[in-house]
């Protein structure tokens, strides 16, 4: 289910991580013992897809990131908190030591 709002997030220049923490909290949050794991979808969505919807309109967060989701350690009402990284860029051409690693051992 992370991985389809992935997807969706890549449309936007995005992309999402959970930490160990949040993914415990989500399961723990959308597991019912007489319906087994089948609310999970209602909660990734209450959880971290709609506030992730608002902070975007919001501009909170913006193309080009990151969004770390962790468990939020304040006393507020939000489970989740979201924090926006920016994109490593990654360089043209590889670094030099990766690129000649293997001709080394080449003899003409």
């Amino acid at each position: 289910m992370v991985a389809s709002l992935e997807k969706r997030l890549e449309e936007q220049d995005m992309a999402i991580e959970l930490t160990p923490a949040a993914k415990a909290l989500l399961a723990h949050r959308g597991y019912d013992s007489a319906l087994g794991a089948r609310p999970l979808r209602r909660t990734l969505q209450r959880d971290i897809e709609d506030p992730l919807a608002e902070k975007l309109l919001f501009g909170d967060l913006k193309p080009g990131s990151i969004v770390l989701v962790d468990v939020a350690t304040g006393d507020g009402e939000e489970p989740f908190e979201f924090t926006a990284m920016p994109k490593a860029e990654l360089p043209d051409v590889p670094p030099i030591e990766a690129a000649g690693a293997g001709d080394a051992d080449v003899t003409a």
